[in-house]
């Protein structure tokens, strides 16, 4: 039943991506280069701030996936570099196709040693408060809506955020237990913190060194 209530969130995601959404705007792709250039003179300081996260998001999820993949018979990493261009739209498949495991086997190499620093946790927590203050300090509200209502990108890029910070308790149940945290107030209490929550986690989690198997 969990397997296919994530492949029913992403077919009903992808239907409504494609189909449902408002049209696509002509200035759009100029929109996504000047974006990903840091050309960002005259575009709402919510969208940059919205897109920037985007790219952290991914990071978010990497720091569990990587270490997830390694007990799971799909190759965690494809769906990984793929959620940086399309979001949930990558990482839903991994849900919906990895088995439930709160085991760790073997060593952790540099990457995932870097993945599992509490460092990374409180960098990309730094970052994220950064643009989340910059998003509603400078930003306006009402364009927002405005082309959230008749943009494509905007629009779609706005449910793929609430998707991403709706997800990541599908992840956090084996995570904690791969670290022997297995505490339910504190799961409920990151999974209802959207965004904040699944950052502090990473930032107060415990290493991952004792539930080693050789």
């Amino acid at each position: 039943m969990r397997k296919i209530l994530f492949w029913l969130i992403w077919s009903i995601f992808i239907a409504y991506g494609f189909v449902f959404a408002p049209p696509t705007q002509p200035d759009t792709l100029r929109l996504i280069q000047n974006l990903s250039l840091g050309q960002w003179q005259d575009i709402n300081p919510l969208i940059i701030a919205l897109f920037n996260i985007m790219g952290i998001l991914p990071l978010i999820y990497s720091a569990v996936i990587f270490i997830d993949g390694r007990g799971q018979k799909i190759p965690a990493w494809c769906f990984a570099a793929a959620s940086f261009a399309v979001g949930a739209f990558a990482l839903l498949p991994y849900l919906a196709l990895r088995d439930v495991n709160s085991d760790f086997q073997g060593e952790k190499n540099l990457f995932l040693k870097i993945l599992d620093s509490r460092f990374t946790g409180i960098l990309l927590t730094l970052g994220v408060a950064i643009l989340v203050g910059y998003g509603f300090a400078k930003g306006e509200w009402g364009d927002f809506v405005q082309q959230w209502q008749t943009s494509r990108f905007i629009h779609v890029m706005s449910l793929d955020f609430c998707l991403l910070c709706l997800l990541f308790p599908a992840l956090l149940r084996d995570d904690m237990a791969r670290r022997g945290w297995n505490n339910l107030a504190i799961f409920w209490l990151i999974s209802l913190t959207p965004l904040f929550g699944p950052l502090t986690y990473l930032c107060l989690r415990p290493p991952i060194n004792h539930k080693i198997k050789n």
